[in-house]
């Protein structure tokens, strides 16, 4: 989450429950996957977990990517 404006997604994240849910699973999966990078090897299963983590965080960047997309595209509403 690094490039996106952390300053919007820490707004999403109070805001947006689909958002937030996605923010800490992709936390939470980041966290996994630093598990496995600290073993010199991995088995075979490890291996295709650790693959099956990669994916399901890449899908949740995406999705959090096109929420903070649309979330930009709209109009400011004043109040």
């Amino acid at each position: 989450m690094e490039e996106m404006d952390m300053e919007l997604v820490e707004q999403l994240v109070s805001e947006n429950a689909r958002f937030r849910m996605l923010f800490e699973e992709h936390q939470l999966l980041e966290r996994e996957l630093n598990e496995f990078e600290r073993k010199k090897f991995l088995s075979p299963e490890e291996e295709f977990e650790r693959k099956k983590i990669q994916k399901i965080k890449l899908a949740g960047k995406d999705e959090m990517r096109r929420i903070l997309r649309d979330r930009n595209s709209q109009p400011v509403q004043h109040a």
